[in-house]
């Protein structure tokens, strides 16, 4: 716990050991991934310049997931991890067989 009582934020994503990251849980509906911020946090600080690039990529890895889905790659009911890497950033994405949810975390590749 952290003064006054009030518990640390809940961490998404897979790998929690890299700096800076985006990690977060996506929903998944069917071959479709939905992102909610509120399911997501970054770890460390990206530069300024990551930021824009992120946010640029960021749909691309969503359309890349979503297609491993299709494909069967992902499967929602097996845990399988995959990554993926383009423009500068890893995206390391597992369902953890949970049936509904896809957990990602995007890092600079180095």
């Amino acid at each position: 716990m952290q003064e006054n009582n009030i518990s640390p934020a809940q961490v998404w994503g897979l790998r929690h050991d890299i700096t800076p990251s985006l990690g977060a849980r996506l929903v998944q509906e069917g071959c479709r991934l939905h992102y909610l911020a509120d399911r997501s946090n970054i770890q460390g600080a990206f530069t300024t310049e990551q930021a824009v690039s992120l946010e640029r990529q960021f749909p691309l890895f969503i359309e890349y997931l979503e297609s491993l889905l299709r494909i069967g790659e992902l499967k929602p009911a097996r845990q399988h991890q995959v990554s993926v890497s383009f423009g500068g950033f890893t995206c390391d994405a597992d369902t953890r067989a949970s049936c509904g949810y896809v957990y990602v975390t995007i890092y600079p590749t180095k």
